[in-house]
């Protein structure tokens, strides 16, 4: 596939403060720039996250740091196997003097929700927020609750070969728009990870460099970047090759595919650019396959991945 020469950003306004708020973050998340910038391009696509990775790598300190440089409300859901979807959800509450019931929001009503070792919860508890985060709302004894405009989950989970894991189905793996792994911090990153000046830092909150009326007017700009028939052609290519892949079981949906596109136009608009180029969808195309790929050999779909990227690239 021949790519175009993508023409030089323009840096306006947006992308700066957007740069500001990559930069703050990474100050707080070492040596991980590229992770943080595909969480931040999700959040201005209005998708949702999953992280998957071991305990103690930073997932956790990530949504809260995002949270906070983006000044929206954050909730944080610890799940653990005894949990019940009232308890991610809210309850209704009778009470006598009134003779009625009346609804209690859960954790859930918020702007930025962190449901924390998601894959601990039962599957019963697990598909509570799957309403919440395909249609922005939650459904409660016959009565329908919207969420706050602005609302967005990331979700870590352990690797499923951990004791006490329940796998996630393809169902709500699908409602993530991308799929991440921190890994390890590299050596020197590690070192300033013990530094004192590191450890008396964590201690403080990181400043609020946007505001929910902004992500808004930020993911509205988003949606209004465009794409050249070639770009969508190379983007059919990628979704047509993960159905034909003679070792992938369940190739991408039509769903999956918008997504691609919305990961996209983010990236583009976080370059200071309204059009798309091969570019953008090649660095969105990993995030957004990787969870939702089923192989037939039970090998992670990574190296199929980059191998439909790689035959693109001899087109």
């Amino acid at each position: 596939m021949t790519t175009t020469q993508p023409q030089k950003p323009q840096k306006d306004n947006s992308v700066t403060a957007i740069e500001l708020i990559i930069d703050c973050v990474s100050e707080r998340i070492l040596d991980k720039e590229s992770a943080i910038r595909q969480v931040i391009a999700a959040l201005l696509a209005g998708g949702h996250v999953l992280l998957e990775d071991r305990p103690g790598l930073g997932k956790t300190t990530l949504a809260a740091s995002v949270a906070q440089v983006f000044g929206l409300d954050y909730n944080r859901i610890q799940l653990t196997s005894d949990m019940m979807p009232s308890d991610v959800l809210g309850v209704s509450i009778y009470h006598p003097e009134k003779q009625a019931f009346s609804y209690h929001k859960g954790p859930i009503f918020t702007q930025f929700l962190l449901a924390d070792e998601l894959n601990r919860a039962t599957p019963k508890t697990q598909s509570a927020l799957l309403e919440a985060m395909a249609e922005n709302q939650v459904s409660m004894d016959g009565k329908t609750y919207p969420m706050d405009e602005v609302f967005f989950v990331m979700a870590t989970q352990n690797p499923i070969d951990d004791s006490g894991t329940y796998s996630l189905p393809h169902s709500q793996l699908d409602r993530f728009l991308i799929s991440l792994s921190l890994g390890y911090p590299s050596e020197a990153g590690e070192r300033k990870i013990y530094s004192s000046t590191y450890l008396q830092s964590m201690k403080q909150p990181l400043p609020a460099l946007s505001n929910a009326e902004q992500l808004l007017s930020w993911q509205q700009a988003v949606t209004r970047v465009h794409a050249a028939e070639e770009v969508l052609d190379y983007l059919q290519w990628l979704i047509t090759q993960s159905r034909k892949h003679p070792h992938i079981q369940q190739g991408l949906s039509p769903r999956a595919g918008l997504g691609l596109f919305r990961m996209a136009q983010s990236q583009a608009f976080m370059a200071g650019r309204d059009f798309i180029t091969p570019d953008d969808v090649t660095m969105s195309f990993y995030p957004v396959c990787r969870h939702r790929l089923l192989t037939d050999d039970g090998r992670l779909a990574d190296e199929y991945i980059e191998e439909m990227l790689d035959s693109a690239n001899l087109v």
